[in-house]
């Protein structure tokens, strides 16, 4: 009795072993399953964007591959895609306003065309000189945004041009700077958070004032003795399922890169970075509010924001 005990508490143990082998395993082929996106393709800048307004406000430079925008006390100047997207992979990179740019906006962002529109967003707020570079990013979904996130920025964007870009599929949608993920927006249908899927979207810059809101809370004001205003981009890569504005779906959902399985999530060094982010770098973040929200949006917990 003794013998036959032992021997199925054996068989036991042995079984429980395999069994927490293999979930080891599978949880570790999950992980490395996932990948960062594809590397942005350099292209100039008339490949994929056209001027919207103030054309003599933007110049360019090197056949095109470089461009700048100005802001004077007259105007600023905004460009945007000449096609629409459903999904895809979006980068630019920037060279943000130098020295003192209180007051000033320099944005970077996906929209789509009507009244309950979605909407992802990098907004570059100015700052007086030696002050820490705010990046506000924002998630709109059927008209509804106030998802705002601020971090300090760990380089100065104003020395060297630096990449920021957005992953967005059915799963995710992914902020980077550099290739390190600042924020996920996770596709929360099941918890009744709506989620950009069926709302094709231009892509826009702008470089414009906003100094009632963009430094300190409107308490810096823009000084136009420091204009000029100049902020300098590159490498306009586009890599998106471009459809007409009037599209709900991309004709070839689930065959692109981005559709496949490792771009549905993070991998195990890209979410070690965005907590590198959360901890060190992050001053806002709408998930912690609790003067404006008693209670926690649902998607940020899966959006590991908290």
């Amino acid at each position: 009795m003794m013998m036959g005990t032992t021997s199925t508490a054996v068989t036991t143990a042995t079984a429980l072993c395999c069994f927490l082998i293999f979930c080891s395993t599978s949880s570790l082929f999950l992980l490395s399953s996932a990948a960062p996106p594809r590397r942005p393709i350099d292209v100039p800048f008339g490949r994929n964007y056209v001027p919207t307004w103030a054309f003599d406000h933007i110049k360019y430079f090197s056949g095109g591959n470089e461009a700048q925008l100005t802001l004077d006390k007259y105007t600023g100047t905004g460009f945007q895609s000449k096609g629409s997207y459903l999904f895809g992979h979006f980068s630019m990179q920037m060279k943000l306003v130098p020295g003192d740019s209180a007051g000033t906006v320099t944005a970077f962002y996906l929209s789509s065309q009507n009244s309950e529109h979605d909407e992802i967003d990098f907004e570059f707020l100015g700052n007086r000189s030696g002050q820490p570079h705010i990046l506000q990013t924002n998630v709109f979904t059927g008209g509804k945004g106030d998802r705002e996130q601020r971090i300090y920025l760990w380089f100065d964007p104003t020395k060297d041009y630096h990449s920021y870009s957005v992953l967005w599929n059915m799963y995710q949608i992914v902020f980077f700077v550099d290739d390190v993920p600042i924020r996920v927006f996770k596709n929360c249908k099941d918890l009744g958070v709506r989620f950009p899927f069926n709302q094709p979207m231009k892509i826009y810059s702008s470089l414009w004032n906003a100094d009632d809101w963009a430094t300190r809370g409107g308490l810096e004001k823009t000084d136009w003795s420091k204009a000029p205003f100049v902020a300098s981009y590159r490498s306009f890569h586009i890599d998106g399922c471009e459809s007409s504005v009037a599209a709900q779906f991309c004709a070839t959902q689930g065959k692109r890169w981005w559709d496949q399985r490792e771009f549905q999530d993070l991998d195990g060094i890209q979410y070690r970075r965005l907590a590198w982010v959360r901890q060190k770098w992050t001053i806002y973040n709408y998930c912690n509010d609790r003067k404006r929200y008693p209670t926690m949006s649902p998607e940020c917990a899966r959006d590991r924001d908290v």
